[in-house]
């Protein structure tokens, strides 16, 4: 095992699409890392980069202390799990996971021996002899997976694995993935652009937009305190709620309504900014209170436990989490009231802190 450290990596491509832009990032030794962000942010480009199947334009890749930017992918000691799988069809389970100890030219005794034995780890043992088309979804993930353990590496990069899964597989495929990860203790790099798996697996979450690291942070960092008004709007099954506002009296006022605001904010009389509360961090009532938004609702989606309902009022539309067993049918007037303690205030696309700080909540680099 080892850690990872992108040091200045940048990547042009002809043309002049700069695909990563001077990315600094160091992941520990051990730890589940994720990559974040829309297609096009430049996640599958770094990992292909920290793998050696892309070569960096400038800056270096280190692994453990040693700086691989110009080894071979062969000999960087990284182990990689596509999105396809990437499974020999010819090939029976058995010889798939052997094939990178094969390169390597380990005997072929002691190949198929190891085979067995990581394939018996993930409930393979029954299905050595069968080739890619006779298994299911899940079992060629395994496969996949079995052939990058068995080489022993340092690092693992998964370019999202588990995209070509149902739901529901997804979901168990995604707890036997980090319990395998913890079991192993390697270090772990998880490019994804579902934010519910990174919010699931990872220790630590880098988010992306542009080839750039908009917010680095813990899971509960990034989804209780996003950096920017780009990460606040993708993260979170239901988007944060971001209303243009106006600073007056020490507080924010939403389309003429003074909404509960954290304490500690220095806002300039007059200054334009926006006011961030997430859906499930507003309280509906069906009649005026103070503090609380105005509208008429729309729409309301079934969640099952829970109901996600649109108001449409002079703030525009505001989204808001309420109880199942709340009954409501579009056309009637509802009024949404944020939790002080969970509202966030930006200034130019950038959060404002509490007691004086303002900036990112996250930095882009580790301390």
């Amino acid at each position: 095992m080892a850690d990872l450290t992108l040091a200045a990596l940048t990547k042009v491509y002809p043309g002049g699409v700069r695909a990563l832009d001077s990315v600094e990032l160091t992941v520990a030794d051990g730890e589940f890392f994720a990559l974040l962000g829309p297609s096009g942010c430049g996640k599958t480009t770094l990992l292909r980069t920290l793998a050696g199947l892309e070569t960096a334009t400038s800056g270096a890749v280190l692994l453990g202390g040693r700086d691989v930017t110009a080894v071979p992918p062969g000999r960087r000691d990284v182990a990689m799990v596509f999105q396809d799988y990437a499974l020999f069809p010819h090939m029976t389970v058995t010889d798939n996971i052997a094939y990178p100890l094969r390169i390597r030219k380990v005997p072929g005794r002691q190949r198929r021996d190891r085979a067995a034995q990581t394939a018996a780890e993930l409930g393979l043992g029954d299905h050595l002899e069968r080739r890619p088309d006779q298994l299911s979804g899940g079992q060629q993930q395994r496969v996949a997976l079995a052939r990058a353990m068995a080489c022993h590496p340092r690092a693992f990069l998964f370019d999202e694995p588990l995209s070509n899964l149902d739901a529901r597989m997804r979901l168990e495929a995604r707890t036997f993935l980090k319990r395998l990860q913890r079991e192993l203790g390697v270090t772990t790099v998880f490019v994804t652009h579902d934010q519910a798996e990174a919010l699931a697996l990872a220790d630590r979450i880098a988010v992306m937009e542009h080839g750039r690291i908009r917010q680095l942070g813990t899971p509960a960092d990034v989804f209780r305190r996003p950096a920017n008004t780009f990460v606040a709007s993708f993260i979170g099954s239901t988007p944060m709620n971001l209303l243009p506002g106006t600073a007056e009296g020490g507080a924010v006022h939403v389309a003429g309504t003074a909404l509960p605001t954290p304490g500690g904010l220095a806002l300039a009389e007059g200054e334009e900014l926006t006011y961030g509360i997430r859906p499930e961090y507003l309280t509906f009532h069906p009649r005026p209170v103070p503090g609380a938004l105005a509208g008429e609702v729309r729409v309301v989606e079934n969640l099952g436990s829970s109901q996600l309902v649109t108001l449409e009022g002079p703030a525009g539309e505001v989204r808001v989490v309420v109880d199942e067993d709340t009954e409501l049918a579009p056309g009637v007037a509802g009024h949404a009231l944020p939790r002080a303690d969970r509202a966030l205030v930006y200034r130019n696309g950038e959060l404002l802190g509490a007691s004086g700080y303002e900036g990112p909540a996250t930095g882009t680099r580790t301390p």
